[in-house]
């Protein structure tokens, strides 16, 4: 079975839900025939760091919010974080570009290190508040993943993946796909939201259970139709 997670790593609920699955996924009985496939999205292409911001002003304007309600609402996200032993550091993040990252973290699949990869961008933007549109910072990372430093700069510099991550973010839109995390099984059964691990683990029941059964899904819906917030659906049929 394929899990296909579409996520970004400026999405807060994309870190805590990844713990989640992760926990899902351990207790899951055929763990080990399942294959997890990292997915590109931005949750906002072409936006640019500007020196001296903060994500708390930031999600003000984009909200239209007050400042103070945004630091309620990140401090509450901390929590929830920290209840799957995740740290945020909300005042040191840095707002950018994430695209650099997903292409780097296609390399980082084809080499087999997508998990730990991810991983360590997470950590990078909710932890260590690290700038994710800096390819220095980017080409600094991939050594705690074991690959090439010196290879990591070659891509950066270059376009390689560019492609492939404008490709992945159009399957996602195809798909129905309008917010993060969102995990595809098989391509039939997408689920949105950073679920309870036991929630998790019921879709990865179900998917397993279909699968047995018939190879299939059920009943489709119309092409593009998304999922509810926090429900499993069936997705449109794609190849």
């Amino acid at each position: 079975m394929k899990v296909e997670i579409w996520s970004d790593y400026a999405c807060p609920f994309c870190y805590i839900g990844k713990r989640k699955f992760q926990e899902a996924l351990a207790a899951f009985e055929h763990k080990d025939e399942v294959e997890v496939v990292y997915r590109s999205f931005e949750l906002d292409p072409g936006t640019k760091y500007v020196p001296g911001s903060n994500i708390h002003d930031i999600l003000a304007d984009k909200y239209g919010a007050t400042s103070d309600q945004i630091r309620a609402n990140n401090a509450n996200l901390g929590r929830q974080a920290a209840d799957m032993g995740l740290t945020f550091n909300f005042d040191d993040i840095k707002r950018g570009s994430t695209f650099d990252a997903h292409r780097l973290m296609a390399w980082a699949v084809e080499k087999g290190k997508g998990d730990v990869m991810a991983e360590r961008l997470f950590k990078a933007y909710f932890t260590d508040g690290l700038l994710l549109e800096d390819r220095s910072v980017l080409a600094g990372l991939v050594a705690e993943a074991g690959l090439p430093q010196a290879e990591a700069e070659e891509v950066l510099a270059s376009e390689r993946y560019s492609e492939l991550v404008r490709a992945e973010e159009g399957i996602g839109s195809e798909l129905g796909i309008r917010g993060v995390p969102f995990y595809v099984l098989d391509r039939k059964l997408g689920v949105s939201g950073a679920q309870s691990p036991a929630a998790f683990l019921q879709v990865l029941q179900q998917a397993w259970a279909e699968q047995e059964q018939s190879g299939s899904s059920s009943a489709e819906v119309e092409d593009g139709a998304a999922c509810a917030p926090d429900e499993a659906c069936e997705l449109p049929g794609k190849e």
